[in-house]
C-alpha cells in the first residue's frame, strides 16, 4: 500500500478529519522526495558546505549548510501551494510566516527541513521533522513581546505557540541507505519506505509500537562532564547493568536526531539530549523537534519528559525555545523521571 492510497482510505473512513490532510500529505511527500534525491546527489551537485562559503547565518547563531536553506525553500514553497496551511514556522526562519490569502488554509505547519545537516557532508544519515497543527486560540498561546509585534506577527504566533498536545499530525523522514517517512495522525505511527523505481512511498512498518523497555542509550557522552551528576550516576548504571532492568545497555549515538530516534522507535531504549553546566535547557527547539517527536513516540506507546515535566504539555514561550528531551521506551523514561525526581532536579518550562 502507497502512502497516497493510505490516504485515500484514511479520508474515505473520515473525510471530515482526513480530507485536508490528505492534501497536505501529499505536499510533503512530494517536497521530502525532492530533498532526499539532493540529499543523494549532494556530493555530485556541489551541495555539501556552507551557504555562501560559509557566514550565513540562522537564527539559532548556527551556520547554514547549503543544503540547509535548499530545503528549507523546497518544503516552504510545497507547504505553501498545498492550499492548506495559514502559518509556517521552521528552524531556519527568524519568526513564523503567514501564508498568502490566496494560498492560505487552517493549518499549521511546524518544520525541521534537515535535521543533522552537519553530517551531510560525510554521508550520515539526515532528516526532516514536521509537525502539523491546527490554528490555535489567543488564550492557548504566549506571545512575547506583543506591543512591538505587528497585527499579522501577533496572528503567526497565536496560530504556531501551542503545545504539543494540541498537534493533529507529526513525523519525520530520515534520508539514509532507504529514505523512510513515518507519521501519525494521532491514531498510530506507521512507517513507509521510498520505493525508487515506483517514486512512491510504500507501507512497510505498519503499526509501529516501541518496545516497554529497550537495551541501548543514545546520547553523547562528550557532554558527561558538564551534566548533573544524577545523570551521570544513571548513565553509569546502564552501562554497568545497575539500572532497574538489570541488563547491560549499549550505547548507539549517530548526532543526527531522526536517525537516532528511528532506531529507538524500533528497537526500544532511550534517546536523550538533557541540559548541561554549558546548555541549561540543552539544544532541541521545542516547537518543531521535540513536540513533533514526542507526539510520535507516544503514539506508538513511548513516552517523552525533559526530567521533570511531560514534553507535549510545555506551551512554547517562542518559536525557538530550546528544553531539554528524553524519548524512548515508557518503561526507560519512567526511570528517568525517578532519578531526576529522587536527586530533586526539577524544573517547568
Amino acid at each position: 500500500m502507497t502512502l497516497t492510497r493510505f490516504m485515500m482510505e484514511q479520508t474515505k473512513a473520515n473525510p471530515e478529519k482526513y480530507q485536508d490532510m490528505q492534501s497536505l500529505m501529499a505536499s510533503i511527500q512530494m517536497a521530502c522526495k525532492q530533498i532526499a534525491s539532493m540529499v543523494g546527489r549532494a556530493g555530485i551537485s556541489d551541495l555539501t558546505g556552507l551557504e555562501e562559503g560559509g557566514g550565513s547565518v540562522n537564527v539559532q547563531g548556527e551556520e547554514q549548510k547549503k543544503l540547509d536553506v535548499i530545503s528549507n525553500t523546497v518544503l516552504k514553497n510545497a507547504l505553501r501551494f498545498s492550499g492548506k496551511v495559514g502559518v509556517l514556522g521552521s528552524e531556519e526562519e527568524d519568526v513564523p510566516v503567514l501564508v498568502e490569502e490566496a494560498y492560505s488554509g487552517k493549518y499549521v505547519a511546524v518544520f525541521d527541513p534537515l535535521d543533522g545537516s552537519s553530517n551531510i557532508d560525510a554521508a550520515i544519515s539526515t532528516g526532516t521533522i514536521f509537525g502539523i497543527f491546527e490554528e490555535g486560540e489567543p488564550n492557548e498561546c504566549t506571545i512575547p513581546d506583543q506591543d512591538n509585534l505587528s497585527e499579522s506577527e501577533v496572528k503567526c504566533l497565536v496560530d504556531t505557540l501551542q503545545p504539543g498536545s494540541k498537534l493533529a499530525a507529526s513525523g519525520y523522514v530520515m534520508y539514509s541507505s532507504s529514505t523512510i517517512l513515518v507519521m501519525t495522525m494521532g491514531d498510530g505511527v506507521n512507517g513507509f519506505t521510498l520505493d525508487p523505481s515506483i517514486g512512491e512511498f510504500v507501507l512497510t512498518h505498519p503499526n509501529i509500537q516501541i518496545p516497554k523497555r529497550g537495551k541501548i542509550y543514545s546520547i553523547n557522552e562528550a557532554n558527561y562532564f558538564d551534566w548533573d551528576p544524577a545523570l551521570q550516576t544513571y548513565i553509569n548504571n546502564l552501562k554497568a547493568g545497575k539500572g532497574e532492568s538489570g541488563t547491560k545497555y549499549s550505547a548507539r549515538y549517530i548526532g543526527s536526531m531522526v536517525g537516532d530516534i528511528h532506531r529507538t522507535l524500533l528497537y526500544g531504549g532511550i534517546f536523550g539530549y538533557p541540559g548541561d553546566a554549558k546548555n541549561p535547557n540543552g539544544k532541541l527547539r521545542l516547537l518543531y523537534e521535540g513536540a513533533p517527536m514526542s507526539f510520535l513516540l507516544e503514539q506508538a506507546g513511548g513516552k517523552s519528559t525533559t526530567g521533570s515535566q511531560r514534553v507535549m504539555d510545555i506551551t512554547p514561550s517562542g518559536v525557538h525555545q530550546r528544553i531539554p528531551v528524553f524519548l524512548g521506551s515508557p518503561d526507560d523514561i519512567d526511570e528517568v523521571n525517578k532519578v531526576y525526581s529522587a536527586a530533586g532536579i526539577k524544573k517547568n518550562y
